[in-house]
Formats: structure tokens, C-alpha cells, sequence
């Protein structure tokens, strides 16, 4: 290896470990995610997939990649139904809407454990950040603005993408705005490598974050400790926090749900027509403010 070489691997290290992917693990992150370029239909009978759906007319619209929680689009048996409506809703605002499916191409069935198959946050967020490019060559997509939407596993995505050097090391371009449903803010400790934080202070994309108060799953303390000094130094931060909601409050499918999670503790899901309907508003006022004139 010659000296320049080495000198240029050697400084991408310290960024690559920020992200969970080290210098001896290079061989272990996963491959690249293949994305749709033709459009699919929504039904009533639409089962979750990794699809790419849009308005009626030719465009350019404006665009949103939809990246799921833990448990991936979910099985046959147990379709995450979620993921579906929130892309029935975003076409129905007119919004091109990308559902991706992180697992599937990988032979991976969840992460709620932990990363499996070289799917962790930082593959994640270079998922997300691809599927914009993507986007960005597609002539019904105006390419300015793109958004991203991640619930719980994909919120924490979209925490870590909203970090302007994630940002600068994936792409030529920013999300237009980050919506991240009932994330954690949590430090990540990987079995092998060093621990690295999800919410990193140079966030420059607006980033709009929703918690509900009985979520145990993710509890929103951490998060709001951590995100409110970088909002009041001026970072474009929004945050709400829902009384008496729970985690997964979107998920019709999952209510009643109940679960050990990644520390063995008991979680309940309970779903919330008034918190799914308000945040649905939320999040659309959200992108509409921060891809008005097309910024």
C-alpha cells in the first residue's frame, strides 16, 4: 500500500468508528440496497415492500423515504401495515413515497437486538441517503426535495442522518427535513468497536422529533436532554412529546402488543388514533415548511 493511500484510510477511521463501522470490520457492513425505479399501485390489498409508489401526473413531486422500525416490513403473517398507510398517506399529500426495506435483500429478519448482518445505524443512514440519490434521478421527483421519515429503528436513523458530517459523507446533498417517530437517543455500544453517540450536536438538517411520555421502549428523557441544548445554540430542532402515549402509537397492527426488548424489559404498544392523526398533521406541516420554494 503506498504512503498516500494509507494516509487517506487512516483519516477516514476516526468518522467510520462514529458510525459503528471499524477499520477491521470494513468486510462485515452490507452490501448496498438495490432501489425501484418503477412505481407500484396502492390497494387495499398492498402488502408491505420495499416499493416506490407516487401521485397521479407526471410531477416533479416532492418525496419521502419511509424507513421502518426493528422488526423490518414484517412477515407474511405479521405485515408491518404501518408502513403501508404512512405511505398511503404521503401519496395522498402528494409525495412520492419510497418504502425501504432494509432486511430483506440481506437475508437479515431484525435488529431489535442489535445489529445483525452488517445492518447497523451508520448502514442505515448510508441506506437512507442512497435512496435519496436514487429519487434524485427519477424524472417525477424534484430533487430538492426529499425528505426522510423513520419510525423507532429508522427514527434513530434519521436522528444520526440529520448530523450535517453523516450528511457530507453520504451525499452531495442534505434531506430537505428529518421526521424521527419515537426514537432513542441512546450511545451505541457495539460488541466489537468502540461506542459512538446517535445524536451528534452538527445537525443542520430541520429535524422534527415525536415521543410519547409512557414509551419505556424509547423513553423521550434522554433524547430531549441531549437535543434541547443543540436546538437552543440554534440547531432547526422541533420536538413533542404526547402524554400517555406509548411506543409504536401508529401501529394498529401491533396494539396490545407486548414484548421484551433490548435491555429484557416488558414493553407494551398501545395504538392511538388522536396521536397517529395529530402526528400525521405534524409531520406533513413539518415538510411543507421546510421544502417550501424548494429549499
Amino acid at each position: 500500500m503506498n504512503k498516500s493511500l494509507h494516509r487517506a484510510i487512516c483519516a477516514l477511521v476516526p468518522f467510520l468508528s462514529a458510525l459503528g463501522i471499524h477499520f477491521g470490520a470494513w468486510g462485515q457492513q452490507a452490501a448496498d440496497l438495490k432501489f425501484p425505479s418503477e412505481t407500484s399501485t396502492l390497494s387495499v390489498n398492498t402488502r408491505p415492500q420495499m416499493a416506490l409508489y407516487k401521485p397521479e401526473g407526471a410531477g416533479p413531486f416532492p418525496a419521502i423515504v419511509l424507513v421502518h422500525q426493528c422488526g423490518g416490513l414484517g412477515t407474511a403473517r405479521y405485515p408491518n401495515e404501518s408502513m403501508v398507510e404512512w405511505a398511503r398517506q404521503a401519496v395522498g399529500q402528494g409525495y412520492v413515497a419510497l418504502v425501504l426495506d432494509v432486511f430483506g435483500q440481506r437475508g437479515v429478519d431484525t435488529v431489535c437486538l442489535g445489529a445483525k448482518g452488517g445492518v447497523s445505524f451508520g448502514r442505515g443512514a448510508k441506506d437512507a441517503y442512497q435512496a435519496a440519490d436514487h429519487l434524485r434521478t427519477l424524472p417525477f421527483v424534484d430533487a430538492k426535495r426529499i425528505g426522510l421519515a423513520g419510525y423507532s429503528w429508522g427514527a434513530m436513523v434519521g436522528i444520526l442522518a440529520a448530523s450535517n458530517g453523516v450528511a457530507a459523507s453520504n451525499s452531495t446533498a442534505r434531506f430537505a427535513a428529518i421526521v424521527s417517530f419515537y426514537p432513542g437517543c441512546f450511545t451505541i455500544k457495539p460488541a466489537n468497536g468502540n461506542p459512538y453517540e446517535l445524536m451528534r450536536p452538527d445537525i443542520k438538517t430541520p429535524l422534527l422529533v415525536l415521543m410519547g411520555a409512557d414509551d419505556t421502549e424509547t423513553p423521550p428523557g434522554e433524547c430531549i436532554e441531549k437535543l434541547t441544548p443543540v436546538r437552543n445554540s440554534g440547531a432547526p430542532i422541533e420536538m413533542h412529546t404526547y402524554p400517555d402515549i406509548t411506543h409504536c402509537w401508529d401501529c394498529k397492527h401491533l396494539n396490545n402488543f407486548t414484548k421484551n426488548d433490548w435491555r429484557g424489559s416488558r414493553v407494551s404498544y398501545i395504538y392511538s388514533e388522536s396521536a397517529t392523526t395529530d402526528s400525521r398533521k405534524r409531520m406533513f406541516d413539518f415538510f411543507a415548511k421546510a421544502m417550501a420554494n424548494g429549499s
